[in-house]
């Protein structure tokens, strides 16, 4: 990576971020999940192919992650960000389901490392309480912009980009000294490589629990997997025909319930 592209993730670490300057709306819950994640990374770094297919499993894996109370237990804008990049910077000359692998061992070190610089600035921002407390009982409202929005903001960023920003040059600096695929034995080769495998599946798996309902939902899902494997049609052409099938069911049920 080079250092533009570090700064540029970095950043995006941060923006994706509970309470960053962009909002919660903008930063945590639209720039800090992981399929938006790994577009944006796939764009900083010039392969949103890649990106995309590991974005896809990071986001089932962590569909269920919540922050109760603000309570951050996992730090997705971390370990998606740290997943999809090591995936792109360490998986080049491996297949893709080990560097699917290889995205949710990073985002496991991401994951980690955002756990801790959040609680640190957590920590940080405890005294600044003191500094909103004295502008109060001053009724100096036109200052409580200063704790809450400057000094806040200061905290957060240097506490996400800076260690993001560690982590990716130490990341690239160790990539630069071999190519990863031929360093790692085969049999981790092979361990990622079903690991990744795992982690698809796993995830078709919880999408499936939620689309299908009821029994003739498997036959609708069994028949448009059987145009895609063996009649090689395309994901867009089988929408075409289920719309148009959609189309044809409904035009029959309301002119036999109008007869």
């Amino acid at each position: 990576m080079s250092m533009i592209q570090i700064i540029l993730v970095s950043l995006f670490i941060y923006l994706g971020s509970i309470g960053s300057i962009v909002g919660n709306t903008i930063g945590w819950y639209t720039l800090g999940r992981p399929l938006v994640a790994s577009f944006i990374v796939g764009l900083i770094m010039n392969d949103v192919q890649t990106a995309l297919m590991v974005g896809i499993p990071l986001q089932i894996m962590y569909m269920g992650n919540v922050t109760p109370g603000g309570a951050v237990a996992w730090d997705l804008s971390y370990a998606t960000y740290i997943g999809t990049a090591g995936a792109l910077v360490f998986g080049k000359g491996l297949g893709v389901t080990e560097v699917i692998g290889l995205s949710v061992v990073f985002a496991g070190i991401g994951g980690l490392v955002g756990q801790l610089v959040w609680n640190i600035s957590y920590a940080a921002n405890l005294p600044l309480n003191r500094f909103a407390q004295k502008y109060a009982n001053e009724g100096r409202t036109d200052k409580m912009y200063i704790p809450n929005v400057v000094l806040g903001q200061l905290i957060g960023f240097a506490c996400r980009f800076i260690p993001a920003v560690i982590v990716l040059t130490s990341m690239t600096a160790a990539s630069g000294q071999a190519d990863f695929a031929t360093l790692i034995p085969s049999w981790l080769t092979t361990l990622l490589g079903t690991f990744g495998g795992m982690m698809a599946s796993l995830g078709m798996g919880i999408i499936l629990s939620f689309l299908l309902k009821k029994q003739y939902h498997f036959v609708i899902f069994l028949a448009g997997f059987i145009l895609v494997t063996y009649f090689n049609l395309t994901t867009m052409a089988v929408a075409i025909v289920g719309i148009i099938t959609a189309v044809l069911y409904y035009t029959a049920v309301s002119r036999k319930e109008s007869v």
